[in-house]
């Protein structure tokens, strides 16, 4: 039987340190200095990214799985909308759908973790950003994006897709199109949705958040009516990158 002590702990010593409660003062403002040094990196590196679709998945999928196949065509196809496309940065799903943006042209871009395992950049990237802390690259994969693709995937992939709803549900993000693509993969998922409505734990309408799916033309659809003439991207004023800021090009 496998026990918590039989699990390695990933992350740097200092997170963990963080997480164990009150420090000394000084340790604690040296935490806060790097969040605040990883935030302010990620803003300038990403600032003029453009409109991105953030499309998050599994790094478990290798070449040839169906479900890198139908990631790869999404990228393919969110770049063809105009849209940059974002990832984890890392293998898999994420690697298939930066690689299908690079097929047409388009921008490929990734906020990468650094961890122990999974932690390269894949090699469709046009530029990224590598990150320490978990919850600054998830903030940032959310922060320029204007629609979110939910490929299959798990534990992180899960929780970006529960974090998104979360955050449109309340109000605190607007109402940004998401995807959850993999009818037969998210079947019990989707299922267990439906019994919260039942449970009357979240109302009806709250299924409505996102568009449940396995066609790559009806998410493309999607995010055209609720991204693009939903939010007047035709309208996005452009700005200049100034490299003494760290800004891109």
């Amino acid at each position: 039987m496998t026990t918590r002590k039989d699990f390695t702990p990933l992350g740097s010593k200092e997170e963990r340190d963080f997480l164990e409660g009150p420090r000394t003062r000084w340790k604690e403002f040296k935490f806060l200095f790097k969040v605040m040094f990883e935030f302010f990196y990620g803003f300038r590196r990403l600032h003029f990214t453009g409109p991105c679709v953030t499309v998050f998945g599994s790094a478990r999928f290798d070449e040839g799985h169906e479900y890198y196949t139908l990631s790869r065509r999404m990228g393919q196809e969110i770049a063809n909308l105009g849209f940059t496309v974002i990832t984890g940065g890392g293998p898999g799903i994420m690697e298939a759908a930066n690689r299908g943006a690079k097929d047409v042209g388009g921008i490929s871009i990734g906020c990468n973790i650094i961890l122990p395992k999974e932690q390269h950049p894949n090699k469709y990237l046009d530029k990224w950003v590598d990150f320490d802390l978990f919850f600054v690259r998830k903030t940032l994969l959310s922060k320029y994006s204007y629609a979110f693709v939910v490929m299959p995937g798990g534990y992180g992939t899960l929780d970006e897709f529960f974090e998104a709803l979360t955050l449109i549900q309340t109000g605190k993000f607007l109402k940004f199109p998401i995807v959850l693509m993999g009818r037969e993969y998210h079947a019990n998922l989707y299922n267990h949705l439906q019994r919260l409505v039942q449970e009357k734990t979240i109302d009806p309408i709250d299924l409505e958040l996102f568009l449940f799916t396995d066609s790559i033309e009806e998410a493309i659809h999607h995010i055209n009516r609720y991204a693009v003439e939903g939010f007047g991207l035709k309208k996005i004023k452009k700005m200049k990158p100034r490299n003494i800021l760290g800004e891109w090009r």
